[in-house]
Parts: C-alpha cells; sequence; structure tokens
C-alpha cells in the first residue's frame, strides 16, 4: 500500500496517546518532518521507532496532526469519505433522524458529521432536508471538499444541494480568499422550512449563524416543552427562536425572545409566525444584560442560552465571570417557584467549573436553587470515547426558590 510522502516521527514516549486513539498529535510531540511537509497535506505518523501510527492532515500550530485513521496508510480518497461518511449517516439513521416524510415528530434537520466524534477532526457537516451544509476547520478538510462533496451525493439520498460555508472557520492563511458558496447544486431561491421533532423551522444556512440553525439545543428544546405549558417564557440569546417555538407550542402562557441581532430576530419572529401562535409571542432586538434589569418576577421559564465565552484556555477565567454576571441576573429576575435553563457551549469551560460558577450566582443572587437536569449535546453530535474534548455543551435546569 502506497504511504503518503511526506511523514512526521514522534519523540520518544510520544505515540502513547495516538495509540489510546486520541486524534491530535501536538506539535511538541514531533521529533522530526520528512519530506515536503506544507498545511493541509496528509502525512504519515510513526513512533520514534518506526512504527506506523497512521495518519493525518498537518498544520503548523499547536495541534500539528490531526488524524483519520490509525494503524495504516490506505488512501484518503473519495473511497474512504464514502465510508467515513457513510458510517456517519447510518448511525443517524438509526437515531430516527433525516426523516423527511413530515407529520408528527419529524425530523429532518440533524449533524451528518461532528468532527472527531465521528473520526473526521475539522469537519462539520449539517444536513436540512435535501440540503447539506459544509464547514471545514482546517485546511486539509478545505482541500478535501470536491472528495468530501462527491462522497456526500452517494451516502445521502435526495440530497438536491451542498453549501460550503467555510470561509469563516478555515485558517485564513489556508484558504486566502475563501468564498461560501454551493459544491452542488444551487440556491432554491425560496424560504427552506425544515422540521425538528414535528416543528417547522425556517433556516437561512447562506447568512446565518454557524451553519444556520442550533441543532445540539433539539433533545433540550423538547425538555422544555414538558416544563413550559401555562408558563411565562424569557427565551434569551434567542438566534432563530428555537426554544421559543417549542414553548409556544406546549402552551406557555407567554413568550418573550431575546437577541441582540435584528436579523435573528426576524427569523424568530418568522419561526413564530410558522406556529400560528405569533399572538402570545414577542421578540426584542436589545442586549440580554439590559433587557434583564427591569423584567423582576415577570417569568416562570428563562433559558440562558449564550454564545460560547472562552475559545481558548486564556479565556476562561473570564468566561467563568461572565457566566456568573450573566446567572446573576436571571436567578435575580425569575419568579419564585420559576425553572432556570442556563448553558455554555465553551469547549474549554467543564461541567464541574461551569456548575461552581452558577452555584457561585446562586449565593450572590441570594436565591436557593435545586438542579433537576443536567444538559449535554444530543446523540448527532458524538463524543469519541477517546477524545472527551468534544462534549462541549453542558447545561443545567434549575428550580428556584
Amino acid at each position: 500500500m502506497p504511504q503518503p510522502a511526506a511523514s512526521v516521527t514522534l519523540k520518544p514516549g510520544k505515540d502513547q496517546s495516538l495509540r489510546r486513539l486520541h486524534p491530535w498529535v501536538f506539535s511538541g510531540a514531533i521529533a522530526r518532518l520528512q519530506g515536503e511537509v506544507v498545511e493541509g497535506q496528509v502525512v504519515a505518523v510513526y513512533a520514534h521507532n518506526g512504527e506506523l501510527l497512521g495518519q493525518g492532515h498537518y498544520a503548523p500550530g499547536s495541534i500539528a496532526v490531526r488524524m483519520l485513521s490509525f494503524g495504516d496508510a490506505a488512501p484518503i480518497d473519495e473511497q474512504f469519505w464514502v465510508q467515513k461518511l457513510g458510517n456517519a449517516y447510518r448511525l443517524r439513521h438509526s437515531l430516527g433522524l433525516g426523516s423527511n416524510l413530515g407529520g408528527q415528530g419529524a425530523t429532518n434537520v440533524y449533524r451528518l458529521v461532528h468532527a472527531e466524534g465521528d473520526g473526521v477532526p475539522g469537519l462539520i457537516i449539517d444536513v436540512y432536508g435535501d440540503v447539506a451544509v459544509v464547514q471545514a476547520h482546517s485546511a486539509g478538510m478545505y482541500q478535501a471538499r470536491p472528495h468530501i462533496a462527491a462522497a456526500l451525493q452517494q451516502v445521502v439520498p435526495g440530497l438536491r444541494a451542498i453549501y460550503d460555508k467555510s470561509s469563516e472557520t478555515v485558517p485564513a492563511k489556508a484558504a486566502p480568499g475563501a468564498q461560501n458558496d454551493y459544491l452542488f447544486g444551487q440556491s432554491s431561491g425560496q424560504e427552506h422550512v425544515v422540521e425538528e421533532n414535528g416543528h417547522r423551522f425556517a433556516v437561512d444556512w447562506e447568512t446565518g449563524q454557524k451553519t444556520g440553525f442550533f441543532i445540539d439545543q433539539r433533545d433540550n428544546r423538547a425538555l422544555l416543552a414538558r416544563y413550559a405549558p401555562g408558563r411565562r417564557v424569557l427565551n434569551t440569546f434567542c438566534y432563530t427562536g428555537g426554544f421559543s417555538v417549542y414553548a409556544l407550542q406546549a402552551g406557555a402562557e407567554l413568550v418573550h425572545s431575546v437577541d441582540s441581532s435584528k436579523k435573528a430576530i426576524e427569523l424568530t419572529n418568522r419561526n413564530a409566525e410558522l406556529t400560528g401562535l405569533q399572538d402570545k409571542h414577542e421578540a426584542y432586538a436589545q442586549d440580554v444584560f439590559t433587557f434583564l434589569k427591569d423584567r423582576h418576577n415577570q417569568y416562570d421559564l428563562i433559558v440562558l442560552d449564550p454564545p460560547a465565552f472562552a475559545k481558548h484556555l486564556s479565556a476562561r477565567h473570564n468566561a467563568l465571570m461572565g457566566y456568573k454576571r450573566l446567572n446573576v441576573a436571571g436567578i435575580k429576575q425569575i419568579a419564585p417557584g420559576g425553572l432556570l435553563f442556563t448553558f455554555s457551549c465553551s469547549q474549554v469551560v467543564s461541567m464541574e467549573l461551569f456548575e461552581g460558577a452558577i452555584m457561585a450566582a446562586a449565593i450572590e443572587a441570594g436565591r436557593p436553587a435545586r438542579i433537576l437536569h443536567r444538559l449535554t449535546q444530543p446523540a448527532d453530535h458524538p463524543v469519541s470515547l477517546f477524545h472527551p474534548e468534544g462534549e462541549y455543551l453542558k447545561g443545567l435546569v434549575l428550580a428556584v426558590d
């Protein structure tokens, strides 16, 4: 079997993490590079004794190699992608995701590929009915897009388009001038409506945040629907109103949605319209902290789902202070006996640290609180047993006295 032309050899003793199938090789573990090694290239990785450990995408920086395979050097070609994406699709199908049939409980919006969780570090693919949206987070994945698009057409039935939205995620030096565009098919020119657990949402993957919808909160939205009937609900950092739609259709007394983005509020209002219950909904394009100042005891259920406060370890302390400040505001304003759904999507903030920040917030707010649920990401965002760092979403449901 021909092997990649370039290779990486590790220092003595630095092969143990790869033998435990962790997919990252850090730059400090490398003894030498051989051949013409450029960013995005597939390289073979060897232990110090010459044993082949696998292969992956090379990149300058702290994480020097993101592993694609272990123990062999089979070509990373279209067939490789058919196998990887096929495995990912079969898992989602077994979870009951991907139904395009409509009807009660239908879900045709889901994450098809979740980077390390599906054995392909640096790649995200979300499916919106008959359109797949690809995001490459590394030069190697960006360069592999033609193979990925071809494999997607083989693996996912009924795709009419594949949209590449990598310009915001691929390293700028690796893809200067990268533009988002269709790799296959084209825009329909019409509003695209998907279903999640039978709820309808208008999605804009071309100009919206991330790939267009926060798919990772699906299970947590369904949990909120159990508690929403008859309650006054506030959904902060609402983006396109996922929690708001579930609360409305579950029978909430009223739902208020807040986001600093006017475009997000427009999408939230559109999604509220799709429920036919928009008379129970109001949306505010406003800073969440400002909004919370004058809302004492107005809500029985509050959702705090901010964007990531920390993307690197250096920002973790400030992030924890931010989570504390936000939750002090939420806990102070919630009505006695109310429920707080509070989240962090900062990968570098563990559940233990997040829970500590929320405890400190409750102490400062002077409100007794009990944990009813600990929450995480859904099954289509799997976490590799060998890469626990992939568990980024954490949340708590608190009963606040």
